[in-house]
Order: structure tokens, then sequence, then C-alpha cells
């Protein structure tokens, strides 16, 4: 298992009428902890297009139990629970409040497709190297 976290502030500009963090914005979240993941990893995302993999979202899924307000320090726990084996890759989020409470949950599955041919593709090896010590 994989699992990396990093916090973002909620910004003003982030939140509705009430204070509370839009609720459209968590799959930004999401993905700010996906991109930091892979930077953990040694690479990036504008790495991985370079080499000709791009990774767009094929589903998201979210479930809300308490609300983020601004201002508010959010930690996003980022997990890939298992090693790809297809062509999709499931990012499992959490975000939690600086009481460490849970806040939201999300899973969001992205396809790996080869830029040139934009047809569906593998786990690219240069990932499956990154990721395979974490789940021996």
């Amino acid at each position: 298992m994989f699992i990396s976290t990093t916090t973002i502030r909620v910004r003003y500009g982030e939140t509705d009428q009430m204070g509370y963090l839009y609720y459209g914005n968590y799959g930004l979240y999401y993905e700010v902890g996906r991109a930091e993941a892979i930077r953990e990893l040694g690479f990036t995302y504008r790495e991985l297009e370079e080499q000709g993999v791009m990774m767009p979202v094929a589903e998201l899924n979210v479930k809300y139990f308490r609300p983020a307000f601004y201002d508010n320090l959010i930690t996003v726990k980022t997990i890939l629970k298992e090693l790809p084996k297809s062509s999709k890759i499931q990012f499992h989020s959490e975000l939690y409040n600086e009481k460490g409470e849970l806040l939201n949950v999300g899973v969001t599955t992205l396809v790996f497709i080869d830029v040139k041919t934009r047809q569906k593709s593998g786990l690219p090896q240069v990932l499956k190297e990154r990721l395979e010590p974490f789940f021996n």
C-alpha cells in the first residue's frame, strides 16, 4: 500500500456563502493529493505526459461527513491500495481537519491513455518500478 499526505489551506474563494468548502472543490483537493503523491515517487504528471501517457478521470465517488471551512488546514491522505494490473488506477482520498476528524472520502479512478493513439494503455513502466516496493 502506498500512502501520501499533503496539506491544503481552504481559501476564501473556495467557500460558499456559508463559509463551507464548496462541495465541487473536493475533487480539486484530491487532484492536489494525487499530484503530490506522484511527486513523492520522484516524478510529475507532466513527466508522465512527456513520456506519452495521459491519465484522465473515468470515475469519481465522494462521500461527505463534515464540512471544511475557510482557513482550515486540511490534510489530504492519498492511498493506493493495490498496484494497478490493467489500464485503470484507483486513488483513495481521505480529508481530515486540524483536529484529525475525517471530513470526506473519495475514490478517483483514472485510465492510462497513450497520448498518440488515444487508446488505453497499461501501467507505465516508470510508475510500476516506483510503486512495486510498496506492494511486495
